[in-house]
């Protein structure tokens, strides 16, 4: 079963544009990869430019010359709905503000990249809270 979320960016006038991702949303899988690789307002951009995907991953393309489709996806790499099964692009849906995000049908968890360059996580129960590495199950003491 898939856990969906929703993840995006919280833009200068204090909207959020965000995107769907089907699988793994949990803070394990989708916190992590968010808090380790997408740490830069360009690189969320870059993400979100994609539309909604399939499932994150740390990389957003393929080395050049690696093969990288919907059905045989490469290692570490975004799949994505427009890009990589060819439909029609699901473009970042807008909310007027963080608290309207949360309050709003963002799946299973919502994860927004704030204008302070952190990110915070969304619940069902419309708690926001900062995303913690420890949160994501990272271990935070390892060499």
């Amino acid at each position: 079963m898939a856990t969906r979320s929703r993840i995006g960016i919280e833009k200068e006038d204090g909207t959020i544009q965000s995107i769907y991702c089907h699988w793994d949303g949990y803070p394990s899988h989708n916190g992590a990869i968010l808090l380790e690789n997408y740490t830069t307002k360009e690189k969320v951009e870059s993400l979100l430019e994609l539309g909604a995907i399939s499932i994150l991953a740390k990389n957003l393309a393929p080395e050049p010359g690696v093969e990288h489709d919907f059905s045989k996806p490469a290692a570490d790499v975004v799949v994505a709905y427009h890009r990589d099964r060819g439909e029609e692009m699901d473009r970042p849906r807008t909310n007027a503000s963080l608290a309207t995000f949360a309050k709003s049908d963002f799946e299973e968890y919502g994860y927004i990249f704030t204008k302070e360059n952190k990110w915070v996580i969304t619940f069902g129960d419309c708690r926001i809270a900062d995303l913690t590495p420890k949160m994501c199950g990272l271990d935070v003491d390892a060499d």
